[in-house]
């Protein structure tokens, strides 16, 4: 059986070549690399038996109502805040997602952003490439301090948030972690404290690391009553999604000082078209975001070997259902029929 995949935000130069390779020949492919709806014809909408997506292309109820005979939906990546899962559901198409291909990446990035500011890697680098001679000066960083004996606040203690807290702890930073949603005695096998409360743990961390989906609740869970309430000097990374902060708020606790610096490695916005007064500020270089704003392009789950994995296994995800009806990693079980969520849950199909 020859199954026809969409792919509306294809990600890559090549043309699919990875993802034909897993496939084999059972697989038409149709891929674009758009970020509008409008800009794919209705009929490739229509044709498509699953859809495949990056994180360009909004998948809200009107692409979903353009999809005639989708049987799944497979977000390449592991958010998927993009994607309207009750739309989908509503039609009987279950979305997955891939969420285990760039977690030593992501927790490696959030170790790294940390450690431009507290070895002053940034601010030294700047310093003396305006002047080598003049700049050759170890006191060029505002930020820099020892790490051994901190405290890493770790909000959402996942597979990322794990992979983050064992490397914080290999520096020698005490790690404690706000999560709700965490099984009791998880953060013991992880060798952590655990707090009852995200203000204490904004309120007694010297570094605060984001690594919580994004969702109604978690939405400016970063905010200027938040940043008011962490350590004087400390640092905010965020390597989740950008609207987790309320990016004025960040502006305004960086100029009044509220934080020592903030790496962040995602926008609200992406790429800031639009601007915005911490955007603004970081393109102006104005003297209090300079050496404590650190902004990567959304990177911290590229490599190439995560990159293979995000694109065979999402391939492997769409055809283990269409072959076999076996779902993986579904993420929106709660607004499928019950046959379909009893596949979700690893049941036998009745």
């Amino acid at each position: 059986m020859t199954h026809t995949i969409l792919v509306p935000d294809f990600q890559f130069a090549d043309d699919a070549k990875l993802e034909r390779a897993t496939a084999g020949k059972q697989v038409r492919w149709i891929v674009h690399r758009e970020h509008q709806l409008s800009a794919i014809k209705a009929g490739d909408w229509a044709a498509a038996d699953a859809v495949l997506c990056w994180h360009e292309m909004p998948m809200g109820a009107d692409a979903i109502a353009k999809l005639a005979n989708c049987k799944a939906i497979v977000r390449c990546g592991v958010g998927f805040d993009h994607v309207d899962l009750r739309a989908a559901g509503n039609v009987g198409i279950p979305v997955c997602n891939v969420p285990d291909y760039g977690t030593s990446e992501v927790a490696d990035h959030a170790i790294a952003l940390l450690l431009a500011f507290t070895r002053g890697i940034v601010a030294a680098h700047n310093t003396l490439k305006a002047d080598p001679v003049k700049g050759w000066d170890y006191r060029s960083s505002p930020t820099t301090r020892r790490m051994r004996g901190s405290t890493f606040g770790i909000v959402g203690l996942g597979r990322i948030g794990t992979a983050t807290a064992l490397r914080a702890k290999a520096f020698g930073y005490d790690v404690q972690c706000y999560d709700p949603y965490l099984s009791n005695g998880q953060e013991i096998a992880v060798g952590v404290r655990r707090l009852s409360s995200l203000n204490e743990l904004l309120a007694t961390s010297d570094v605060v690391s984001l690594h919580t989906p994004l969702t109604p609740e978690t939405r400016n869970i970063i905010g200027a009553a938040q940043l008011k309430r962490m350590k004087r000097g400390s640092i905010l990374i965020n390597t989740a999604r950008g609207p987790l902060i309320d990016q004025d708020a960040l502006a305004d606790a960086l100029k009044n000082e509220w934080i020592d610096a903030a790496g962040i490695d995602v926008i609200p916005e992406e790429p800031p078209r639009s601007g915005g007064r911490l955007v603004d500020a970081f393109r102006k270089n104005v003297p209090w975001v300079r050496n404590r704003l650190i902004l990567t392009p959304h990177s911290a789950w590229s490599s190439e070997a995560s990159q293979a994995d995000a694109r065979t296994k999402a391939v492997e995800t769409v055809l283990d259902y269409l072959n076999h009806g076996r779902l993986r990693n579904c993420v929106n079980a709660e607004f499928l029929g019950s046959r379909r969520r009893a596949l979700a849950k690893g049941r036998k199909r009745g």
